[in-house]
């Protein structure tokens, strides 16, 4: 291995390391509030070292934030592939991405984007447009993934479709975090899986 190999080894080790350890603080804090000092000694690096990397502790935390729904987009995708594709029919893309999204551990990442951003603040809207902006990121991702599975299909019903979802979703998080203070043991769980069946049964049927 070269020098130059080796130092971008080192730098890559670095960086995934003071995401770990922030993702870590986060989650063992239940709050995205730690000094660079904390951050520096958990990642075992300098504090120079963090700053080499990241303009600054508000920028780990969206790093961070995004490696964890990162990790949850990929949950969703071998879900959602694992399904088979049954062309022609818009009931089968609806039940494609519900047995996806019933198999995908939402309550955690929704869990962990409550704690690092803090909460959500009338006062400060900044954590609510991250807290939207993660599950259009999400939506957009899922959509175009179901119409390449359903080419035979309007791209416009796969839109529609998940749309509706995703944003049923992102307000049932809501009710969520509002009943169970964005916890993650079995009664929440139980909460959410309660939520998610109304959801899935709501938009099923209309009104």
């Amino acid at each position: 291995m070269s020098t130059t190999d080796r130092r971008t080894a080192i730098k890559t080790r670095h960086r995934q390391a003071i995401i770990d350890a922030a993702t870590a603080l986060i989650s063992e804090g239940g709050t995205a509030r730690f000094s660079v000092d904390e951050l520096a000694a958990r990642a075992d690096v300098s504090r120079r070292t963090i700053f080499n990397h990241f303009a600054s502790i508000d920028d780990v935390v969206t790093t961070a934030c995004t490696h964890v729904l990162g990790i949850v987009i990929e949950d969703f995708r071998a879900a959602f592939s694992a399904s088979p594709v049954e062309p022609g029919s818009r009931a089968s893309m609806f039940d494609a991405v519900t047995t996806a999204l019933r198999a995908t551990d939402i309550p955690s990442v929704i869990a962990f984007l409550w704690q690092a951003l803090g909460g959500f603040d009338a006062a400060d809207q900044r954590p609510q447009q991250i807290f939207q902006a993660t599950f259009s990121r999400t939506t957009d991702e899922i959509a175009r993934e179901l119409a390449q599975r359903h080419a035979d299909e309007d791209s416009l019903d796969a839109e529609l479709l998940v749309s509706s979802l995703m944003h049923g979703i992102e307000v049932i998080a809501h009710r969520w975090i509002a009943e169970t203070g964005a916890t993650t043991g079995a009664d929440a769980r139980a909460l959410w899986g309660r939520l998610l069946e109304r959801l899935i049964t709501t938009i099923r049927t209309g009104y």
